[in-house]
């Protein structure tokens, strides 16, 4: 397989590169088209997005979110153990955009101690990450974006010509990562297609660049992959399964270091969803619709370590049911997706065992309507729509509120040269009643409640930008700014109330070379985060200070000797924190890897990664810093892994 990768955070930024057989063909560069809209779909990275293909993974070859997003400035990574890494888009936790996994919407994150997503990297086929101003069928509640995860499929990894396959791959990592490894079948034949994989972890505690152990850092995580679908006449049934876990020892708070408990205990984070989809295989400009239904569950569980304090166990669980029906028109200029979607949330909370309250239920449902044009006039493109929302939440005493609320959206750009395209987006979002970490009630006392004048949330962005592509140089610049109203605040209250605005402004510039054989890049983010108009702490988990941060990347193949080699630099720059924190230092990390395919083991690639390759000292930017009652959890030292990889 090959390299196809050019991400522009700030506007068009695609390279593509050849790929299968490295002898027959070279990197090439893909003249893609700089529109915002072009043939009906919508170009996430013209507005500052991020995409990461599939040749993309293959490159980075990821074992966890913080080296899938090592090429992404605009979205950072929390460190630590993988159940607690946190995924931030330009400083915005990833609960407040619209999250999907194949389609179906994600959990947001529980508990303020542990990360955005369970799921394993060996699973994906790519990323999208709409920054600011969502469209309206990217989902309910897009606050800041979307991200939308998608899974690899049969006839992803089928070669041509082929109605069966399969694929091994297995991997050895120094410095606690262990052994890890993945084994998938696939096929089609006579309208059938199915897909089955699995995937595990296995490996110890990491050491820091200092040599210090991180305790209870363990990768552990595993999971299945199954999918099966039908076509028959001009209809096209899909069903697919995915379970991810880790169960593994862990420290009681993962996302940082507390000096009154190191001791681990067992924890277990599980995720299963089905989902179930019908579409056409033959659509009409008229006709050309999707119907998908999607039940899913969360859990979240440790032991009561404290049997007789104000501490200890802690048993979450959240189940969803939903779906959409809409349909997709064709216009001569564009297209008009339109359509229907629901969802019923419940949690369930086991509190603390010597505080009263129980297990206390709550609940969420909400039905939208929506509609997206993404439009082409000329040198004019648009992309715009409107969805209303309603909105009903449960608490956990059984008090209800029900609310609705309309959301729109508009950005439009402009072509003023040939190659040289203009940008201005907005959007008001209308969110519901934010239920956010919903895992404090188990701290809370048989009293707590929620205040009678609790609002639905929303949210506001803006973002203007550039973008140029002169063949072989492409690159742009994007300012952003996202203001959230009316945010959940759990914390320090004997209620549950609205927040202070939450906001994030910032900037992103980017700029990519191809030269046939390789490509070099580097993009870079500008982000400040505040809260009631003040700066945010790095204790904060809804929004994080991000400041600077950059990355530099560069890949270069060798066809006469089968041979693929390249590299990642991260940097994030020094940030002043309050009198609770200390300041957070820069760093600035290498990442490299080489690839071959042995002309004697056809089907066989194998390759060699280093990350951190000069052993730094640092914690991740996003992570819980250093302060007054606790300390951040540092990254991995230098780690040394192989992989091979077999297509059969």
């Amino acid at each position: 397989m090959g390299i196809s990768r050019f991400m522009a955070l700030c506007g068009v930024s695609y390279v593509a590169f050849a790929s299968a057989g490295f002898a027959q063909e070279v990197y090439e560069l893909d003249m893609i088209n700089v529109s915002l809209v072009d043939e009906g779909q919508e170009n996430v990275e013209a507005t500052g997005g991020a995409v990461i293909s599939e040749e993309d993974i293959e490159v980075l070859s990821p074992q966890n979110v913080s080296e899938l997003f090592a090429r992404e400035s605009a979205v950072t990574v929390a460190g630590g153990a993988g159940p607690a890494k946190r995924i931030y888009v330009f400083g915005m936790e990833q609960s407040n955009l619209a999250v999907t996994i194949d389609g179906a919407p994600q959990a947001g994150t529980s508990w303020h101690h542990t990360g955005s997503s369970v799921f394993d990297p060996a699973f994906l086929k790519s990323v999208e990450v709409e920054a600011g101003a969502a469209a309206a069928d990217s989902g309910f509640a897009a606050a800041a974006g979307a991200v939308s995860y998608e899974t690899v499929s049969a006839y992803d990894l089928l070669d041509e010509g082929d109605n069966i396959g399969g694929r091994a791959s297995l991997s050895y990592g120094d410095n606690g990562q262990g052994v890890a490894g993945s084994l998938a079948g696939f096929g089609a034949y006579n309208g059938f297609d199915w897909l089955f994989m699995v995937s595990k972890q296995d490996g110890d505690n990491y050491e820091t660049g200092d040599g210090d152990e991180v305790l209870g850092s363990a990768p552990a995580a595993g999971g299945i992959l199954a999918k099966v679908g039908y076509e028959f006449d001009t209809h096209r049934i899909e069903l697919n399964y995915a379970h991810d876990e880790d169960k593994e020892d862990r420290t009681i708070k993962m996302n940082l270091y507390q000096s009154t408990d190191d001791t681990l205990y067992p924890m277990e984070v599980t995720r299963d969803t089905i989902s179930l989809k019908y579409t056409t295989t033959a659509p009409t400009d008229l006709w050309d619709p999707e119907v998908f239904l999607y039940v899913s569950e969360n859990d979240f569980w440790r032991p009561n370590y404290v049997v007789s304090g104000y501490n200890g166990d802690m048993d979450l669980q959240e189940d969803q049911f939903g779906g959409k029906i809409q349909n997709v028109f064709t216009l001569d200029a564009g297209s008009i997706t339109a359509g229907v979607d629901f969802n019923e949330h419940d949690y369930s909370v086991d509190a603390y065992g010597d505080n009263g309250a129980g297990v206390r239920n709550l609940s969420t449902t909400q039905l939208g309507a929506y509609a997206q044009a993404r439009l082409e006039f000329g040198r004019f493109d648009i992309s715009t729509g409107a969805r209303y929302d309603f909105h009903r939440f449960e608490d956990w005493n059984g008090k209800r509120f029900s609310d609705s609320g309309a959301s729109a959206n508009a950005t439009v750009s402009f072509e003023v040269l040939d190659g040289v395209e203009l940008f201005a987006g907005a959007s008001e979002t209308w969110l519901g009643y934010v239920v956010g970490e919903y895992a404090y009630l188990h701290a809370r006392d048989a009293d707590f409640y929620t205040e009678s004048d609790f609002e639905a949330g929303k949210s506001r962005n803006v973002k203007v930008g550039l973008n140029a592509n002169f063949g072989a140089f492409q690159g742009g610049v994007t300012y952003f700014k996202t203001t959230i109203k009316n945010h959940s605040n759990w914390y320090g209250s004997d209620s549950l109330k609205n927040a202070e605005d939450y906001e994030s402004e910032g900037y992103t510039l980017n700029a990519a070379y191809s030269w046939g054989t390789g490509r070099v890049g580097v993009n870079y983010t500008n982000v400040d985060v505040s809260y009631d108009g003040e700066d945010i702490d790095p204790g904060n988990s809804v929004f994080t200070p991000v400041g600077d941060t950059a990355a530099l990347y560069v890949d270069q193949e060798f066809a006469e000797y089968n041979l693929k080699v390249g590299g990642t630099v991260e940097w994030a720059g020094s940030i002043d924190c309050t009198d609770s924190f200390e300041p957070q230092d820069a760093y600035t990390v290498v990442n490299a890897y080489a690839e071959w395919q042995p002309q004697t083991l056809s089907g066989t690639t194998l390759r060699l990664g280093v990350d951190n390759l000069f052993d730094e000292t640092y914690y991740e930017r996003s992570s819980y810093g250093n302060g007054v009652k606790a300390s951040a959890i540092y990254a991995p030292g230098r780690t040394i892994s192989l992989t091979a990889t077999l297509d059969f």
